[in-house]
């Protein structure tokens, strides 16, 4: 599988933001790294709606993106599947104990192949403070080869507003 860092297509063959070529055919976000069978995305390799805007996001350079206020939640990636492996996808999440919005809000991990393919996803329901993997019941998708594996972190049905989350890292794992 490749990384593709919610770079554009253009960008994505071009070599540009910070791809790095680590093991032919392998193209990974610099955001990024391999461990084992996983590749594990820091919050500055995902794509974050409304992470350029200092007044929802806080996005550090190393550590954990994190979020001031929005009424849309919207951290996704992209990956190329080059195999016909399963992939686990997963978050590894926070919310502080000064959060806000999260009571009674459901939050959803979502993940499908190629851009119309059918979206697979597990709901959950976060607390104030605890770093905790999400979702807790796994979300698993057949890969298929050549195709684009689209994931995400999303809240985006209540409308309420809410902050205080820290996103420290996403995971897509190839299970047997």
């Amino acid at each position: 599988m490749s990384w593709t860092g919610g770079l554009g297509e253009e960008e994505q063959l071009a070599g540009a933001s910070g791809l790095c070529q680590v093991h032919d055919p392998v193209f990974y976000a610099k955001n990024s790294n391999r461990e084992g069978n996983k590749i594990v995305m820091q919050p500055r390799g995902l794509n974050i709606v409304w992470g350029n805007d200092a007044r929802y996001w806080k996005i550090p350079t190393e550590g954990p993106a994190e979020l001031i206020q929005v009424s849309w939640l919207e951290v996704s990636g992209v990956l190329r599947i080059e195999d016909n492996k399963k992939y686990k996808i997963s978050f590894e999440v926070r919310v502080k104990e000064d959060g806000f919005g999260w009571n009674g809000t459901d939050v959803l991990v979502m993940a499908k192949i190629g851009k119309t393919g059918k979206y697979e996803f597990r709901v959950h329901r976060l607390s104030p403070g605890q770093l905790t993997t999400i979702p807790t019941q796994p979300l698993v998708i057949q890969g298929v080869s050549g195709m684009d594996l689209h994931f995400g972190l999303y809240e985006v049905w209540s409308g309420k507003w809410k902050g205080g989350l820290e996103i420290y890292k996403a995971k897509v794992e190839a299970v047997p």
